[in-house]
């Protein structure tokens, strides 16, 4: 089993006894989400710690999302429910580059890889993923390369 997977139900234990509803609800949640990623597909198998991150990173995104939305609809109360849940979520991944950190990042893999020019976007994307290993946002990223393959 996977040790972020043991931490999450470690932490879910802890919460239940403090009585922590909002961390309670949110770390059953992600445990759902692991659960259902575990036994999706055509057979169940236990997911690795990466597979964990990336489920997790996924319900951060989420989050971050219906907190926008319900921003956007006026309802603050459930825009900052969704946005709490999202930093609980937050704390399980790995600690996000900073934009400097990133460009600096992008600019050495590009250099590196040679890619120039936007029909590089795609091998451009995969490469700097898998540099960056789920340490910024996918649309952050994006935006750069093509910013840096464009400009």
């Amino acid at each position: 089993m996977s040790t972020l997977k043991e931490r999450l139900r470690a932490d879910l234990t802890t919460a239940m006894k403090a009585r922590d509803e909002l961390r309670t609800s949110t770390l059953r949640l992600a445990l759902a989400a692991v659960k259902e990623a575990e036994v999706s597909g055509k057979a169940a198998h236990e997911l690795s710690e990466g597979e964990v991150e990336k489920v997790l990173a996924r319900e951060v995104r989420k989050r971050r999302e219906a907190s926008d939305a319900y921003a956007a609809a006026g309802r603050a109360e459930q825009a900052a429910r969704e946005g709490s849940e999202g930093d609980v979520l937050a704390d399980y991944l790995p600690k996000q580059l900073g934009d400097d950190e990133l460009a600096a990042i992008v600019d050495k893999v590009l250099a590196d890889g040679g890619f120039s020019g936007p029909k590089a976007m795609g091998p451009a994307m995969k490469a700097v993923q898998g540099a960056v290993a789920g340490r910024a946002d996918g649309g952050k990223v994006a935006a750069l390369v093509k910013a840096r393959l464009t400009g």
